[in-house]
């Protein structure tokens, strides 16, 4: 029996359908790396590197629209939108220059993988390489990323932690 619980409590039909492209997006990594397996490869050996990747490309772009520099309160503005907190149902628990933390309460990866009958132990490695591309998003700020819990593991809810380890935090806002 699996020990991952994730279940939206926000059914606005909009939010469902942008939670249905993403499961879509999840959907196509489990396939690419099941075919991966079903020829001989590893996923581990290429898509933690391959999703960093985006999450550098995507990461780029967001510090470009946040203004270029490498606040984490323009990554909040660029990536965490509201629309993206509804989705994710999500709670900032604090932001300034260099701590974005946040915790997600619903995940549509996790939901896809879950419809696709995947294991807690599959769920929680595509979630690891996943997250790679969160972790790329964290280095193109200067920071690096931190998940203390996530609901891929069993955890009622994900804490992303997004930390700038290299100076004094300002003020929360």
């Amino acid at each position: 029996m699996s020990n991952i619980r994730n279940e939206p409590r926000i059914t606005n039909p909009i939010v469902v359908k942008i939670r249905e492209q993403l499961e879509h997006r999840a959907l196509w990594m489990y396939l690419l790396c099941d075919e991966a397996a079903k020829h001989g490869l590893k996923a581990s050996e290429y898509a933690p590197d391959a999703i960093r990747r985006c999450g550098l490309y995507q990461g780029a772009e967001l510090r470009q629209k946040a203004g270029g520099g490498e606040s984490l309160k323009g990554l909040k503005k660029t990536l965490f939108s509201k629309f993206a907190q509804w989705v994710f149902e999500m709670e900032i628990r604090q932001c300034n220059d260099d701590h974005l933390d946040i915790d997600f309460h619903y995940c549509p990866l996790v939901k896809a993988w879950q419809k696709q009958g995947c294991s807690d132990e599959e769920i929680s490695r595509l979630c690891d390489y996943a997250m790679c591309g969160d972790g790329g998003i964290a280095a193109s700020f200067g920071c690096e990323l931190d998940l203390p819990a996530t609901i891929a593991r069993g955890d009622d809810i994900c804490q992303i932690r997004f930390v700038r380890r290299d100076k004094e935090s300002p003020k929360q806002e």
